[in-house]
């Protein structure tokens, strides 16, 4: 009796778990679903109002007779390879020299600084007005060297660039003309990836950027949303930088949280699609690690900070809502990460317990729209001047390693996103670049190269056999319905292990 007894425990306890495991996985997905269909209304907008939109920046005219005194910031920590190239950049600008305050915020603790005092003098002697501003610390980090600065900077309008971006020659003339609305604050262009054909993690990070800086901005600006400065390749009214409050260092992303608090006080941003800025992808995984890891947790810093002004604004419920799925991006790598993991017990409980796989049906719109959305912004702009089928068999390459490493970056970046809301402080830690162009240059014995080891790797590569294991269990007892999934996951988390063990022992 004893034994029935137990018996019947056990299964009543594990078919509490299978409902609990269900519950979870379907709640994951209904918010990542949701999300992706938030998504799709910007790729609707983007679609259906963006060329009203252009024409209307267009139509704005250059005063040439009274061009305004502009300030250009340019934050750099440990730049040794790009500091160069980036004041050979920003002096070749078709501005007049009298019009223009340079500003090279230094907070470097190795050889750039000599390299960029150089640098500067070499210019200053050339009649430009720059200056090499350094610091005893890193207080505030780069918020904090540009919240210094700016106190003093004489410009109107101030451009920001970070070490590794190459503005174009008329950048100014084309971004300046469109403060003649008084209301913009902040005009925003659009990135461009001077390596992205370097390695695989290049070419995969162009891949999603594109997509921020073709539906999310322009989607999000033509539909009367909320949107972003980027922390570089921009231009701030100063203005608006001391009306919202200015640079605060209390998250990790600075850009976003004074684009938000700018906009709460009734600021707009222009975003110029056809306006880019060629910059440095990150090249290794660590340096790529360090770029998630801060975006993904400033990001909840930020949405924990702003998102209660947001709902206490007077904005429509509409931009409530997608300023809400914005400033929450990041914390859509929970929802990844739980389903990732529930997704195994599940697949085993799914037949015994009699759960029928049809109701995940539904979820595809999600995938659909995501897949929509990445065609448009990759295909149809970024590539579009190439071959169309070619870059159509490109694109069916690329989106499933993008969506195989994005599920592998889910656990890390959902440890940078709980750090975020529980209010775990870090430091500001800067992605490496390296003036790397074409694929025969190389990194691994430059300084900055990073061939740390940290508890996440081991992690990484426990889930990627995880994952392996659901996936033969799928095969072997003809379960099909995770199958694709746990593929993804395992090549997902596989290459992310592999790239940073690689790293690791790298001499």
């Amino acid at each position: 009796m004893i034994l029935i007894a137990l018996e019947e425990l056990g299964r009543s306890f594990g078919a509490v778990a299978a409902s609990i495991t269900l519950v979870i996985y379907c709640v994951g997905l209904m918010a990542i679903t949701i999300y992706c269909l938030l998504q799709f209304q910007l790729l609707y907008y983007y679609k259906t109002k963006k060329n009203g939109y252009t024409l209307k920046l267009q139509g704005t005219s250059e005063d040439k007779a009274n061009l305004p005194l502009v300030t250009i910031q340019l934050p750099i920590f440990n730049e040794r390879y790009v500091v160069q190239r980036l004041l050979t950049s920003i002096t070749a600008l078709d501005y007049p020299k009298n019009k223009m305050e340079i500003q090279v915020l230094d907070d470097s603790t190795d050889d750039t600084v000599e390299i960029t005092a150089k640098e500067v003098e070499k210019y200053s002697a050339q009649g430009f007005d720059i200056k090499h501003i350094t610091r005893k610390d890193r207080t505030g980090y780069k918020a904090g060297a540009l919240k210094s600065a700016t106190t003093f900077a004489s410009g109107e309008f101030i451009a920001i660039f970070d070490a590794d971006f190459l503005p174009e020659q008329d950048f100014l003339r084309r971004t300046l003309k469109h403060f003649a609305d008084p209301k913009i604050g902040v005009v925003q262009t659009r990135w461009e990836h001077l390596n992205q054909n370097y390695s695989l993690l290049t070419r995969v990070q162009a891949f999603q950027l594109n997509v921020h800086f073709t539906i999310e901005q322009l989607g999000r600006k033509v539909g009367n949303l909320l949107l972003q400065f980027n922390g570089t390749a921009g231009v701030w009214r100063k203005e608006t930088i001391r009306d919202a409050g200015g640079w605060e260092a209390d998250t990790l992303t600075e850009d976003l949280d004074l684009s938000y608090r700018a906009q709460l006080k009734g600021w707009k941003i222009a975003y110029l699609e056809d306006v880019t800025s060629p910059a440095e992808l990150p090249s290794e995984i660590n340096g790529l690690k360090s770029q998630q890891f801060r975006w993904m947790k400033g990001g909840a810093e930020t949405a924990k900070k702003v998102l209660p002004q947001v709902w206490k604004s007077s904005l429509t419920f509409r931009q409530k809502i997608h300023a809400s799925t914005h400033l929450l991006g990041s914390t859509v790598f929970l929802a990844v990460f739980a389903i990732g993991i529930f997704s195994v017990p599940l697949a085993i409980a799914l037949k015994p317990m009699g759960y029928d796989a049809d109701i995940f049906t539904f979820f595809l719109v999600g995938l659909i729209s995501i897949v929509l959305i990445y065609y448009v912004a990759n295909v149809e702009v970024a590539w579009s001047q190439e071959n169309r089928f070619k870059m159509i068999f490109k694109f069916l390459f690329l989106f499933p390693i993008f969506l195989a490493l994005s599920m592998g970056l889910s656990f890390h970046n959902s440890i940078a996103v709980i750090q975020g809301y529980i209010g775990k402080k870090s430091p500001f830690v800067r992605t490496p670049k390296f003036d790397v162009r074409g694929l025969g240059d190389q990194i691994a014995k430059k300084k900055y190269f990073s061939t740390s080891f940290s508890k996440t790797i081991l992690w990484e590569g426990f889930f990627a056999v995880y994952f392996l294991a659901g996936l033969v269990w799928g095969i072997i007892c003809q379960e099909p319905t995770f199958v694709l999934m746990h593929l993804l996951l395992a090549i997902g988390y596989g290459l992310i292990f592999f790239f940073s063990i690689k790293n690791a022992f790298i001499k």
